[in-house]
């Protein structure tokens, strides 16, 4: 059996190192390829300000997260939900510098992320398949015709939701896409639980992957 959380977070702001942390994690599982169903999603109280530019991207305000739990009482969830499995990430580094101060602010058991499970990062694979062209999760989005139209904001658990799609069509796994299409997306938050239909994909006959030349990868070298 093949384990993999695809993972996203949001944050108060663009940098670990001048106190910033995280106010969202969204994470959904696959097995063998295909969606289960089982998500892990949680708001967190980060005891800071959230900055203005980070509002604009995900709208999660002070006022909302401030009766949120703090990272310290919902570790041990997390950490259960990602523990042994591959977790699968948009630029990744971004999100593991993250969790990673989380984890080390908690000072109890916990390791650094990679310790606990191996780190796939999708931004890596796209830009070797891709080699210079727009790689962000909503051009991916459009290269693979997975309807995003309903994401106006940025948040955790639906850009899980988008970027497992994706890698199952980057990877070649076009098959498994269309499992769980019609199961709503469960998201609490303000206290009660909202439901949205999971991100639709149009289906595209006869699709293959056009995997990138060796001097496209060297090229891709220079340029990145």
């Amino acid at each position: 059996m093949t384990r993999q959380i695809i993972l996203d977070t949001e944050t108060t702001g663009l940098s670990v190192e001048t106190g910033h942390r995280i106010i969202e994690i969204g994470c959904v599982e696959l097995i063998n390829r295909k969606m289960t169903g089982q998500q892990y999603h949680q708001y967190i109280n980060p005891e800071r300000a959230v900055d203005e530019g980070a509002f604009a991207v995900h709208g999660l305000s002070n006022t909302f997260l401030e009766d949120k739990p703090v990272f310290a009482s919902v570790v041990q969830d997390f950490m259960a939900f990602v523990d042994g499995a591959e977790v699968i990430i948009h630029n990744a580094p971004f999100d593991v510098k993250f969790i990673n101060h989380e984890l080390s602010v908690v000072k109890q058991k916990w390791r650094a992320l990679t310790d606990h499970c191996r780190v796939t990062d999708t931004l890596v694979m796209a830009r070797q398949l891709h080699v210079g062209q727009r790689n962000s999760l909503d051009a991916l989005c459009r290269r693979y015709h997975i309807d995003n139209t309903h994401r106006e904001l940025h948040g955790a658990l639906l850009d899980a939701h988008l970027l497992g799609l994706v890698y199952l069509a980057m990877t070649g796994g076009q098959g498994s896409l269309f499992d769980l299409l019609d199961e709503p997306v469960t998201q609490e938050g303000n206290g009660a639980t909202t439901e949205q239909q999971a991100p639709m994909v149009k289906r595209q006959r006869n699709g293959f992957i056009l995997k990138a030349t060796e001097e496209e990868l060297a090229a891709h070298g220079v340029w990145f």
